[in-house]
């Protein structure tokens, strides 16, 4: 069974995760949505709104799971029983990144293969620290996010 785990703050969600999640759904027999709690970060959300939002957008799809972890990914991987890494590529400094990361995750644990997805050209721009910029300063961000989430943050 091919399983990834998508890791990231989901803070919030957008059109951006989605896209690549739902390109990488036929690669994998499952895909597991990981929260990961980053001691650098201050959220916006909870992680309680931001792993609902996952589960609402993806309801009834047996081949989604979400779940909040703390610590390496790698680790995550191997409690979860992914074989896979999924990350979502913007830009070129994103692949310089993220290529930085994979390695350090392939030096502890060589089974566990990192795999990018370029996320399609409309969703360039949409990044969850801008959109949250946005939502802060009173911007309209529904454009930018699935349904689940503008039902949510604006109630």
């Amino acid at each position: 069974m091919r399983i990834a785990l998508f890791p990231g703050t989901f803070d919030p969600l957008t059109l951006g995760h989605i896209d690549i999640i739902d390109r990488a759904l036929p690669l994998f027999d499952k895909l597991i949505v990981g929260i990961g709690r980053n001691a650098n970060k201050q959220p916006m959300f909870s992680e309680e709104e931001r792993l609902q939002w996952i589960l609402d957008t993806y309801q009834g799809n047996d081949k989604i799971e979400a779940v909040v972890y703390e610590g390496l990914t790698v680790d995550c991987c191997e409690a979860v029983g992914a074989q896979f890494i999924l990350r979502g590529i913007r830009y070129v400094n994103d692949f310089e990144y993220e290529k930085a990361i994979a390695d350090m995750n392939r030096s502890l644990a060589q089974r566990i293969e990192t795999i990018f997805l370029t996320c399609s050209p409309e969703f360039t721009s949409v990044a969850s620290t801008l959109v949250r910029d946005v939502y802060r300063n009173g911007g309209d961000v529904r454009q930018f996010l699935p349904q689940p989430v503008i039902k949510s943050i604006y109630k």
